[in-house]
């Protein structure tokens, strides 16, 4: 049996930065790995046709660019570049009109003053107000809740009444916070679409701070892609680790955590291999699989069980890549330069799209976020043609025959009819934006989420962002009702993945604060006061 101070389930973005960190700290750390790479989401491949560069889960990276966690790591070191697109995004409307954000606020002003001429101000006032408090809102985000100097730095800035219309904003729908900020549809649909990345309708609180967030880091970092796949952002993580002497073995798919006296000691892996934890075991897995596999519910408080019990995942998603003989030939070419394009319709379009999920209906027009990967970064396809991708969420039933959502032949049929069905509507929906796009098609690629939860067994019935992103599943009620910290009542055992907080993205925090969190467990001196604290409030929180 081999030892080390700390082993990490799990060579996603969150389980790397976590060992990374630790490693920097001295530690002797060991990362175990079921697939045959590391990377779990950002991952490439050639799926379409040969020599056309894809990626298996996250494709444009503006929280990565963005993260305090990122950036302290100096991946640039490791080899890591980023590439833009000559724009940064473009929402299609069905009439064939498009706005565009430019990475110069001023060009995306004029895009958005065209469909309301105040809106032009408007946007450049709502991102100057941005970029006076994102340094400190970003370390506020990405650090363990409650951010205590984080956010005390940014309500010093900002004053207590700021403070409080800051968090409205943040709370406001993405729908009500549109029509508060601007005039036109423009400017309202860049936040909306942003919006709709996650698995919130318009209407539902929280859905305009996710909107606003992500519509000004894109205005502030664009929306880049690493120089070569999202792989060589994985790989400049693999690197910096075994430079500082972590180890990572893949092929190994662990199958129980080993725990005795309320603390974890180890993993087994499934072929029955064990490693011993001298001081942490650090998951990079979903919340529901950390605790009913790996731990097992009987090592579990009963309270925990019924909380988890009401765990909520995020919509199942179907992703398809195409590789394109030609640029996408779109009826409103200035979408031509965007590297994400957002494609539906106006806001009643995407409240329908979203309320259709919400009940359980397929949409009849899907919301697609799409991807022109060659127009961000030339080496992903030959000269002259398009490295093409695009996701839309799906009803939950889609889930079932997935590792979701059961495995019957009913269910799985059912789910597949599904797919079938929106990938029609999908590429019916580009036909109407691009006309002619069919015919450029070389090469397809259907990742339905039964396909998506084999290629990834974190992205859970297709899942993308490890739970909901609704508020009753955030800060200290994710992944359940806690202390909003990696921390779990299993000493010594922390969560790392993007169902703990600060959620998902490629950003590493998740990883981070798991870090943080075992590094302050075994501090000489005041290790076992933090251990003890943690243990009693885990103690109240779910009780024997």
């Amino acid at each position: 049996m081999e030892t080390a101070d700390a082993v990490v389930v799990g060579a996603g973005p969150n389980g790397l930065v976590a060992a990374n960190l630790l490693a920097d700290a001295g530690w002797e750390v060991l990362v175990l790995e079921a697939a045959a790479t590391p990377g779990g989401a950002a991952r490439s491949a050639e799926l379409a046709a040969p020599g056309f560069l894809t990626e298996l889960g996250s494709a444009f990276h503006p929280l990565g660019v963005a993260s305090p966690v990122l950036r302290r790591l100096d991946l640039a070191a490791e080899g890591l570049r980023w590439r833009h697109a000559p724009a940064v995004l473009g929402h299609g409307f069905a009439d064939g009109r498009a706005v565009v954000q430019y990475r110069d606020p001023a060009t995306t002003a004029e895009s958005v003053g065209r469909f309301a001429a105040a809106d032009a101000d408007r946007w450049l006032a709502a991102y100057q107000r941005w970029r006076s408090i994102s340094p400190r809102l970003l370390d506020a985000l990405f650090t363990p809740f409650p951010p205590v100097r984080a956010g005390g730095s940014l309500l010093r800035q900002v004053g207590a009444g700021d403070a409080l219309r800051l968090t409205r904003q943040l709370l406001l729908s993405a729908r009500r916070l549109g029509e508060e900020l601007f005039d036109g549809e423009g400017a309202r649909a860049l936040l909306a679409g942003c919006a709709l990345h996650t698995d919130l309708t318009l209407s539902e609180p929280g859905g305009g701070g996710y909107g606003w967030l992500l519509a000004m880091l894109g205005q502030e970092y664009g929306f880049p892609v690493p120089a070569g796949g999202a792989q060589r952002l994985t790989a400049a993580l693999t690197g910096r680790l075994r430079s500082r002497g972590g180890r990572l073995l893949c092929g190994v798919s662990v199958d129980r955590i080993a725990v005795a006296g309320g603390r974890a000691l180890g993993v087994r892996s499934a072929t029955g291999e064990w490693w011993r934890a001298r001081r942490a075991v650090v998951a990079d897995v979903p919340a529901p699989v950390l605790y009913a596999d790996l731990v097992g519910w009987e090592k579990l408080p009963a309270r925990l069980r019924a909380d988890l019990a009401g765990f909520q995942w995020d919509q199942p998603t179907l992703k398809i890549d195409w590789a394109l003989t030609a640029p996408v030939p779109w009826r409103a070419p200035e979408l031509s330069a965007a590297g994400v394009v957002h494609l539906g319709g106006g806001l009643d379009d995407l409240s329908r799209y979203a309320a259709s999920l919400a009940r359980g209906e397929p949409p009849a027009t899907p919301f697609l976020v799409a991807g022109q990967l060659t127009t961000a970064d030339p080496a992903r396809s030959p000269a002259g043609t398009e490295s093409f991708w695009c996701y839309t969420h799906l009803p939950r039933a889609a889930a079932r025959g997935s590792s979701a959502g059961g495995s019957s032949a009913a269910g799985s049929s059912a789910a597949g009819e599904l797919v079938r069905e929106q990938l029609a509507r999908v590429e019916a929906l580009l036909e109407q934006q691009a006309p002619g796009f069919g015919r450029l098609v070389a090469g397809r690629q259907v990742s339905g989420p039964a396909e998506l939860a084999r290629q990834n067994p974190s992205l859970v019935g297709g899942a993308l962002g490890g739970g909901t992103a609704a508020l009753y599943q955030q800060l200290v009620l994710r992944p359940v009702p806690g202390l909003g910290r990696s921390d779990t009542p299993i000493d010594r055992l922390y969560l790392a993945s993007s169902s703990a907080h600060p959620g998902p993205g490629v950003h590493g925090g998740p990883g981070a604060n798991a870090a943080r969190a075992a590094l302050a467990r075994s501090r000489p001196g005041v290790g076992a006061l933090y251990g003890a604290g943690v243990r009693a409030a885990h103690r109240t929180l779910y009780p024997r």
